[in-house]
Protein backbone atom coordinates (compact mmCIF):
# COMPACT_ATOMS: atom_id res chain seq x y z
CA UNK A 1 0.00 0.00 0.00
CA UNK A 2 1.34 3.44 -0.94
CA UNK A 3 2.16 5.86 1.83
CA UNK A 4 0.83 9.43 1.89
CA UNK A 5 4.03 11.00 0.53
CA UNK A 6 4.14 8.60 -2.44
CA UNK A 7 0.46 9.24 -3.17
CA UNK A 8 0.97 13.03 -3.02
CA UNK A 9 3.94 12.81 -5.41
CA UNK A 10 1.92 10.64 -7.78
CA UNK A 11 -0.95 13.15 -7.69
CA UNK A 12 1.46 16.04 -8.38
CA UNK A 13 3.00 14.22 -11.35
CA UNK A 14 -0.42 13.32 -12.70
CA UNK A 15 -1.50 16.94 -12.31
CA UNK A 16 1.58 18.19 -14.18
CA UNK A 17 0.99 15.68 -16.98
CA UNK A 18 -2.65 16.76 -17.23
CA UNK A 19 -1.61 20.42 -17.41
CA UNK A 20 0.98 19.61 -20.06
CA UNK A 21 -1.70 17.80 -22.08
CA UNK A 22 -3.94 20.87 -21.82
CA UNK A 23 -1.01 23.01 -22.97
CA UNK A 24 -0.46 20.72 -25.94
CA UNK A 25 -4.09 21.14 -27.00
CA UNK A 26 -3.90 24.93 -26.60
CA UNK A 27 -0.65 25.15 -28.57
CA UNK A 28 -2.09 22.88 -31.25
CA UNK A 29 -5.21 24.97 -31.63
CA UNK A 30 -3.09 28.15 -31.88
CA UNK A 31 -0.81 26.54 -34.48
CA UNK A 32 -3.75 25.47 -36.62
CA UNK A 33 -5.70 28.72 -36.26
CA UNK A 34 -2.79 31.13 -36.71
CA UNK A 35 0.36 29.38 -37.96
CA UNK A 36 2.10 32.62 -38.99
CA UNK A 37 1.51 34.20 -35.60
CA UNK A 38 2.62 31.02 -33.82
CA UNK A 39 5.91 30.96 -35.72
CA UNK A 40 6.44 34.68 -35.18
CA UNK A 41 5.80 34.32 -31.43
CA UNK A 42 8.42 31.57 -31.32
CA UNK A 43 10.93 33.83 -33.07
CA UNK A 44 11.21 31.60 -36.11
CA UNK A 45 10.21 34.00 -38.86
CA UNK A 46 7.40 36.09 -40.16
CA UNK A 47 5.63 36.88 -43.36
CA UNK A 48 3.70 34.47 -45.51
CA UNK A 49 5.02 31.00 -46.28
CA UNK A 50 2.45 28.42 -47.38
CA UNK A 51 4.77 25.44 -46.88
CA UNK A 52 5.80 26.57 -43.41
CA UNK A 53 2.17 27.17 -42.47
CA UNK A 54 1.27 23.65 -43.60
CA UNK A 55 4.01 22.14 -41.41
CA UNK A 56 3.03 24.30 -38.43
CA UNK A 57 -0.56 23.11 -38.79
CA UNK A 58 0.65 19.49 -38.96
CA UNK A 59 2.64 20.14 -35.78
CA UNK A 60 -0.54 21.57 -34.24
CA UNK A 61 -2.54 18.49 -35.18
CA UNK A 62 0.12 16.31 -33.56
CA UNK A 63 -0.02 18.35 -30.36
CA UNK A 64 -3.81 18.18 -30.24
CA UNK A 65 -3.74 14.41 -30.80
CA UNK A 66 -1.19 13.83 -28.03
CA UNK A 67 -2.87 16.16 -25.56
CA UNK A 68 -6.42 15.06 -26.25
CA UNK A 69 -5.39 11.41 -26.24
CA UNK A 70 -3.92 11.79 -22.77
CA UNK A 71 -6.88 13.79 -21.46
CA UNK A 72 -9.52 11.50 -22.95
CA UNK A 73 -7.92 8.24 -21.83
CA UNK A 74 -10.40 6.49 -19.60
CA UNK A 75 -7.90 4.32 -17.79
CA UNK A 76 -4.27 4.24 -16.70
CA UNK A 77 -3.19 2.10 -19.65
CA UNK A 78 -4.30 4.81 -22.11
CA UNK A 79 -2.46 7.50 -20.17
CA UNK A 80 0.65 5.31 -20.03
CA UNK A 81 0.53 4.89 -23.80
CA UNK A 82 0.14 8.62 -24.48
CA UNK A 83 2.86 9.45 -21.95
CA UNK A 84 5.25 7.17 -23.85
CA UNK A 85 4.25 8.63 -27.22
CA UNK A 86 4.70 12.15 -25.84
CA UNK A 87 8.12 11.23 -24.44
CA UNK A 88 9.22 9.94 -27.86
CA UNK A 89 7.96 13.06 -29.66
CA UNK A 90 9.44 15.47 -27.11
CA UNK A 91 12.82 13.71 -27.20
CA UNK A 92 12.88 13.97 -30.99
CA UNK A 93 11.90 17.65 -30.73
CA UNK A 94 14.77 18.18 -28.28
CA UNK A 95 17.29 16.56 -30.63
CA UNK A 96 15.90 18.52 -33.59
CA UNK A 97 16.19 21.75 -31.66
CA UNK A 98 19.82 21.05 -30.85
CA UNK A 99 20.55 20.25 -34.50
CA UNK A 100 19.17 23.60 -35.68
CA UNK A 101 21.35 25.65 -33.32
CA UNK A 102 23.56 27.04 -36.06
CA UNK A 103 20.62 28.41 -38.06
CA UNK A 104 18.59 30.10 -35.33
CA UNK A 105 19.28 32.81 -32.76
CA UNK A 106 20.47 31.42 -29.43
CA UNK A 107 17.37 32.59 -27.56
CA UNK A 108 15.10 30.76 -30.02
CA UNK A 109 17.07 27.54 -29.72
CA UNK A 110 17.23 27.87 -25.93
CA UNK A 111 13.47 28.36 -25.74
CA UNK A 112 12.65 25.47 -28.03
CA UNK A 113 15.15 23.13 -26.37
CA UNK A 114 14.01 24.25 -22.92
CA UNK A 115 10.37 23.53 -23.66
CA UNK A 116 11.05 20.19 -25.38
CA UNK A 117 13.54 19.18 -22.68
CA UNK A 118 11.11 20.04 -19.88
CA UNK A 119 8.31 18.11 -21.56
CA UNK A 120 10.63 15.14 -22.16
CA UNK A 121 11.79 15.24 -18.53
CA UNK A 122 8.23 15.27 -17.23
CA UNK A 123 7.26 12.48 -19.62
CA UNK A 124 10.29 10.44 -18.56
CA UNK A 125 9.33 10.84 -14.89
CA UNK A 126 5.82 9.59 -15.70
CA UNK A 127 7.08 6.63 -17.73
CA UNK A 128 9.58 5.62 -15.04
CA UNK A 129 6.95 5.92 -12.33
CA UNK A 130 4.55 3.81 -14.38
CA UNK A 131 7.20 1.14 -14.89
CA UNK A 132 8.15 1.09 -11.22
CA UNK A 133 4.57 0.84 -9.91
Amino acid sequence: MADVKETDERDKLDGMMTNMARGRVALGVAAIAAPGLTVKAMGMGGGTDTGRDYLVRAFGAREIALGAGYLLSRDDSGRRLFARLGLAVDTLDLVSGLKTRSGLPLWVTAGAVGIAGSAAGLGAAKVVRDIMS
